[in-house]
């Protein structure tokens, strides 16, 4: 193999001082054009390519971005990697993950990590730390933007979907299709995002003046998705209800798994709205109605802040994206019993 071309070697062979190879490199600096050209044609001929590590030794920064989410496995959290790389790419910037698995201490030292890994900037996606980042802020010294975030309390710099106004959204549409005895799967170890829907799914049920039945709210204590949304079906049942919205699309498939079980149709029997809009949602039998959350420009959207806060732009603190209900078949038009 043969050895990295460096610019030591170039000067060498053009017969001027490292600094001049430097500066034509650059496009920078007097010279002749002839010196200029010399370089450059010698460098592509060499197949010269910049030393990452010397230049982030430079300038004080490594082109490096840390992004600590949930889990991999989650395939909402798979759009907003998305996201966060292709500005990232075009930026010049690699991404560097890290797994928090819901846990708030975990989720710290994974921060801790990369930050002794010197990344020029961190995004959290559904952080369970939220506001302690801005004590934290001031020792880490690099910019921190989170993405849904979960936790109750101000933060400085932050990307969200409007999921209040999400879940508002999917209720009324269960609300225009003639259903009242709507029930809300919530999520027990996602409290504040959990209460940010419920909220929602409230707003809709007084504006259409309907009163909300506490036993048609349920949290099961259940850390997976799917098996929440199993156990919840078994529990909401008997109280009767012509419809259910589900906290996420993995609790709404774990109801369409459970209804399978008990023989119960959707939509024949039971309508179905999920949150998020991940691919499976178009997919499962019957395609689920969901509310579309913007992954993937949530994510550009992160690492568009963190890119400003680096080069000290005066950017807007929190953005908050428009979520939008998509339609699809498991929700009816609800038939009238029969006495």
């Amino acid at each position: 193999m043969k050895n990295r071309v460096s610019i030591k070697d170039i000067a060498e062979m053009v017969g001027v001082s490292h600094s001049t190879v430097s500066r034509a490199l650059q496009g920078t600096g007097r010279m002749s054009d002839e010196t200029r050209a010399r370089i450059l044609a010698l460098a592509d001929e060499l197949g010269y390519t910049p030393d990452a590590l010397a230049q982030s030794l430079v300038r004080g920064r490594t082109k490096t971005v840390g992004v600590v989410v949930t889990t991999i496995a989650d395939p909402f959290v798979a759009g907003i990697i998305d996201g966060i790389e292709q500005v990232a790419g075009e930026a010049g910037y690699t991404v560097l993950l890290g797994a928090s698995h819901m846990d708030p201490d975990r989720e710290m030292a994974v921060v801790e990590n990369l930050r002794q890994r010197r990344v020029d900037a961190v995004i959290v996606t559904a952080s369970r730390v939220g506001s302690h980042y801005i004590e934290y802020l001031q020792r880490f010294g690099v910019p921190i933007v989170l993405v849904n975030n979960m936790v109750q309390g101000e933060y400085l710099y932050a990307i969200t979907c409007d999921q209040m106004e999400g879940a508002r959204q999917a209720t009324e549409h269960l609300i225009r299709l003639g259903h009242q005895r709507i029930a809300y799967v919530g999520s027990s170890f996602r409290e504040y995002s959990s209460r940010e829907r419920q909220g929602g799914y409230e707003k809709a049920l007084r504006e259409a003046g309907l009163t909300l039945d506490p036993g048609l709210v349920i949290a099961p204590e259940q850390r997976n998705d799917v098996a929440a949304g199993r156990a919840a079906l078994a529990a909401l049942w008997p109280q009767h209800p012509t419809a259910i919205f589900a906290y996420n699309d993995l609790t709404a498939i774990g109801v369409l798994m459970a209804a399978r079980e008990m023989g119960v149709r959707i939509p024949q029997d039971l309508s179905l709205v999920g949150f998020d809009d991940i691919e499976a949602t178009q997919f499962v039998t019957p395609p689920l109605t969901t509310v579309h959350q913007p992954r993937e420009a949530m994510g550009q959207a992160a690492m568009q802040m963190a890119l400003g806060l680096l080069n000290e732009d005066r950017i807007q603190t929190h953005r908050r994206l428009a979520c939008r209900l998509v339609v699809r078949n498991s929700t009816v038009t609800i038939r009238p019993s029969i006495n």
